[in-house]
């Protein structure tokens, strides 16, 4: 109960309803979202344990099957630098621009290394 003063400088005695406040709202809905997020972490987890894994018979194949498709990867960007490089070599021999010219012609030996950095680590390391 609360006391509220009247206009007649009398008090008299009010129920006033127990309400939680904002600030006590938000947290019981931080403290709801971080159960329920856990709660969603635990079944995620415990589906992924049901999964069953099938394991190849070679671990050295499986590193190599990654490698391939790393470097696969890498040559399809350094395809895409490549064919960039081309077009800013042409459009720098239209414009008669040396500093665009320099820079199509690095662009474009660039494209090569990383398309053929495979090959390169190959004679590089004698494998």
């Amino acid at each position: 109960m609360k006391m509220i003063k009247n206009n007649e400088n009398e008090f008299y005695k009010a129920d006033i309803q127990i309400v939680p406040e904002k600030k006590e709202k938000k947290k019981m809905n931080k403290h709801l979202k971080r159960v329920l997020i856990i709660v969603g972490y635990a079944l995620a987890l415990n589906i992924a344990k049901m999964l069953p894994v099938f394991a190849a018979d070679d671990p050295l194949a499986v590193v190599n099957n990654l490698s391939n498709f790393i470097f696969g990867l890498i040559r399809a960007v350094g395809m895409i630098i490549l064919g960039f490089g081309v077009v800013q070599l042409g459009m720098s021999l239209k414009s008669h621009d040396p500093t665009q010219r320099a820079n199509g012609i690095m662009t474009l030996a660039g494209g090569i290394v990383i398309t053929f950095a495979k090959e390169i680590l190959n004679l590089i390391t004698g494998g």
